[in-house]
């Protein structure tokens, strides 16, 4: 069985835009789309949303990649937490169906005929989310109550379910929830409870459906998740994720893997290219070789074997200095992984 590229979903936004203008330009198509305005026939919206978005899907498909994140621009926790505080701002954790929209899909959904078209295939998008574990510790904090907690859980299942789509032009293959502090900094919850509410947030169908991790310290308290399908975590910058998690702990839940392969940690790789006297790196500098990465896969392949479903870049590249740098990684990554 073939491993499936994809990637996290973090990507820079275009030069010449602006952080800010970008998310005021994507409130004001989250608000035009609830109120079933066609935002690709407004103006202001088309050139500082719709166009940025698209382009950039546009590359991440050019990549390559079998399973294409819908580019994450604006601030990951806000994505569910604007909708959130709306609902909070009425005395529920829980967001009503309707509001629970990524402008991203419903703009890349809308647009799938001509995307399919041009790329010559039925899109395969993935969806990325941050969780209800995530979401807790910015809104709430780390004492668990057990009754918001499930007010998130629902609230991230809405958004969930509402990017599912499957036509003739587009598929979502993966849904991926992001933890990335599970395993290092957790809610002071039981086990039990931690799965009860991830089971909550999964119990959709329709795609594959992931969760994400930075580290693979906490992967033995989720595999009580039934609906969870692929576990995740970093392997390109965190070598030794890969040693907690044997094959066998994978087999006996019944679960499957997805392991990064290619470095994304922009920080770290700046510092060591400084460390050699290179402070204005290139693209070519800033990303590893093809063979590094595919020595890495192939490593990763050989423990998993069949249960490595999905691989890719360890996480987002939302912080990286361009899009030809972020657009080369996804690029040597996938043909690292084709040649391997």
């Amino acid at each position: 069985m073939d491993t499936l590229v994809d990637d996290v979903g973090s990507f820079p936004l275009p030069p010449g835009v602006a952080r800010d203008s970008y998310s005021k330009a994507y409130q004001l198509a989250r608000e035009a789309i609830l109120q079933g305005k066609d935002i690709t026939k407004d103006d202001y919206l088309q050139t500082n949303f719709c166009k940025v978005v698209l382009d950039s899907f546009r590359k991440k498909l050019a990549s390559g990649l079998d399973v294409a994140n819908f580019p994450q621009q604006y601030d990951g926790i806000k994505q569910v937490g604007d909708a959130l505080h709306v609902a909070m701002e009425k005395g529920s954790f829980l967001v009503e169906e309707k509001n629970a929209v990524f402008p991203e899909v419903y703009l890349i959904n809308q647009e799938a005929k001509a995307l399919s078209e041009e790329f010559g295939k039925k899109i395969q998008l993935r969806v990325s989310i941050f969780g209800p574990l995530e979401q807790y510790l910015v809104e709430v904090g780390k004492t668990p109550y057990p009754d918001v907690l499930e007010g998130i859980a629902k609230t991230i299942n809405r958004f969930a379910k509402n990017s599912t789509v499957n036509n003739k032009y587009i598929q979502t293959t993966a849904v991926s929830i992001d933890e990335p502090s599970f395993g290092i900094n957790n809610i002071q919850a039981t086990s039990e409870l931690v799965c009860e509410v991830l089971e909550k947030a999964f119990d959709f169908q329709g795609a594959t459906r992931q969760i994400h991790l930075h580290s693979a310290a906490g992967v033995h308290d989720l595999l009580c998740v039934k609906n969870l399908d692929v576990l995740s975590f970093e392997y390109a910058a965190s070598p030794k994720n890969i040693e907690s998690v044997p094959k066998s702990m994978l087999e006996r839940a019944d679960k499957q893997i997805r392991v990064g392969v290619s470095r994304t940690d922009i920080d770290s790789i700046l510092a060591e290219l400084y460390e050699k006297g290179i402070s204005k790196p290139s693209a070519e500098q800033l990303v590893e070789p093809e063979e590094t990465i595919k020595k890495r896969f192939l490593v990763a392949k050989e423990k998993y074997g069949d249960r490595m479903t999905f691989t890719g870049p360890d996480c987002g590249l939302g912080g990286w200095p361009s899009q030809d740098a972020a657009t080369l990684l996804l690029k040597r990554t996938v043909e690292a992984v084709k040649t391997a």
